[in-house]
């Protein structure tokens, strides 16, 4: 749980992607229960006959359960990159996020060298209730050692979450105490956040995270942009990078709070399926804010329809890279053992028409999977120009600007990778994670200090006194990471930055403290930031 999410290996973004095209479902549309769909017809005939065949004639036992649940994942392969089965445990956890809640213990940990280290825990949730704290080391789980054992993070969330009521023992090593401290934890509803942080950045502008679409998407949203308008707000940075997507619902009602009356917001048409309009209805309360989006290569479905029907109708500026691509709008079917699957039934198109989903070819998914890693490959991360756009597949906004289709969102200010910030030192503290470690060992000093911190200027003058450069670099040192002055000079303002942010993060201020100084080495935000310039329509 590294906090600089805005990193990620292409490999994961696919997966997540997947695994979060759940998300945008049209949920109303869910068939609960078994289908009472009539016999098979046609070239469909040929699947049922076979099936019968090896039923009746095949000369050992079939199980026809695994061999049933083998040709559905085949099937759906073959049809899209997003349409999916789902076994019930896989179903369970691909709901659980977007519901805003899951059964769990309430913490935020990190890895960083195969130990789990508390970050914080929720307030009000059942670790901090039975007495977890921050920098405490997970050792034990239900008696099963987790540390130094190279367990994979997923596994070690898999133990400790569980229905609510059932109890599960964390064992714990805690600075300055010998013995490990046994707690055992009753498991409860834990509430999922959408919003990472919002704050203000100055007197006027207004800066809010949002990691994903997610049932209370909505309400958050409203409650801190009603927090930040009251603290002046007059401009919005609203950041959407990494996030995955969500209910559509979210997404409608989040365009709708920008949106003028009767502007389209999306549309969505498949064979089966009559196109339907989704329109402003002129009652959002921020219509006037300035807004600006930040978006990259990860932020996926709802959020592409959020930041497409901004773009279309000329509301903002988007910031940042090419988003990901996925306009296919799956209806979840449940079964009535508790699996289910995500058939695609339709797609998302913006108010000028793009389609949002990127190409694929029926049953050939490499290429898809591998998509990020191309436009790594061909220049698209680093240069505006290799941004490839097909002609045939221009269109209009609604004030006559020129907007191109073929997949994702192409932001209007294109903010690349900044390939200046590395050199070999700064490679080698990321590949052992000593900023990670760095800011773990300063939570162990300096725990009751970062905890009685209560604002942002208390917290930098701490930062100033317990992360100093002399400090990292003599850490560094000792953990065999050596830098010349001129690997230093060319690096320190980017590691020292992020050794603070993640540090910060273990003060009172939690992820409010990350981001506040993290965004200070970052270019997507820092362009939109500092962008002066209007957005330029026919005729104005």
């Amino acid at each position: 749980m590294n906090g600089n999410r805005f990193f990620r290996t292409a490999a994961f973004v696919f997966i997540a992607i997947v695994l979060a095209s759940v998300l945008v479902t049209v949920f109303m549309r869910g068939l609960k229960g078994r289908s009472s769909a009539p016999s098979l017809t046609g070239e469909w005939q040929k699947l049922e006959l076979v099936l019968q065949q090896i039923e009746a004639n095949y000369v050992d036992t079939v199980d026809a359960r695994s061999i049933s649940e083998a040709l559905i994942k085949e099937a759906l392969h073959e049809l899209d990159p997003h349409s999916v089965y789902l076994p019930p445990q896989d179903l369970e956890a691909a709901d659980e996020g977007l519901q805003g809640q899951f059964d769990g213990i309430g913490i935020t940990f990190n890895v960083p060298s195969d130990t789990a280290i508390v970050i914080n825990t929720i307030p009000g949730g059942p670790s901090e209730k039975a007495g977890l704290l921050s920098g405490d080391r997970i050792i034990r789980i239900d008696g099963d050692t987790v540390a130094g054992v190279r367990m994979p993070q997923d596994s070690m969330v898999a133990r400790m979450k569980g229905p609510s009521g059932t109890k599960v023992l964390i064992e714990v090593k805690r600075s300055g105490v010998a013995d490990l401290l046994p707690f055992t934890i009753t498991r409860s509803k834990i509430p999922i956040k959408s919003i990472d942080c919002a704050f203000m950045v100055n007197d006027t502008t207004g800066y809010i995270r949002l990691s994903r679409f997610a049932r209370t998407t909505y309400m958050e949203f409203m409650d801190a942009a009603a927090s930040l308008k009251k603290a002046g707000m007059k401009r919005l940075i609203f950041d959407i990078r990494d996030n995955l997507g969500g209910f559509l619902d979210q997404a409608l009602l989040l365009s709708n709070e920008f949106l003028g009356k009767g502007d389209l917001i999306v549309y969505m048409e498949g064979r089966k399926r009559p196109r339907e309009d989704f329109f402003a209805d002129g009652t959002g309360r921020y219509q006037d804010i300035r807004l600006e989006i930040l978006v990259n290569e990860s932020s996926a479905s709802s959020s592409e329809i959020f930041a497409g029907a901004i773009q279309d109708n000329d509301r903002g500026k988007i910031f940042g890279r090419r988003s990901f691509g996925k306009g296919l709008v799956q209806e979840p079917i449940y079964f009535s053992d508790g699996s289910g699957i995500r058939l695609t039934v339709s797609k998302f198109y913006t108010p000028s028409g793009r389609s949002i989903q990127k190409p694929y070819t029926m049953g050939e998914n490499d290429g898809y999977e591998y998509d990020i890693i191309e436009r790594y490959r061909h220049g698209e991360m680093v240069d505006a120009d290799s941004i490839r756009v097909n002609d045939s597949l221009a269109f209009k906004t609604a004030g006559g600007r020129t907007v191109y289709g073929g997949g994702g969102i192409i932001p209007d200010v294109f903010v690349g990778i900044d390939t200046t910030k590395v050199n070999d030192f700064y490679l080698e503290c990321t590949r052992k994670g000593l900023p990670v470690r760095f800011s773990t060992l300063m939570n162990d000093r300096y725990k009751d200090r970062l905890e009685a911190v209560e604002t942002f200027s208390g917290l930098n003058a701490l930062l100033d006194e317990i992360c100093s450069e002399a400090r990292f670099r003599d850490y560094a040192s000792s953990q065999g990471v050596q830098a010349s002055d001129p690997e230093w000079d060319a690096m320190k303002g980017y590691i020292m930055t992020q050794v603070r942010a993640l540090t910060g993060r273990y003060s009172a201020l939690e992820d409010e403290a990350f981001y506040r100084i993290f965004l200070d080495i970052d270019n997507i935000y820092q362009a939109a930031l500092e962008d002066d310039s209007p957005l330029v329509v026919s005729g104005s």
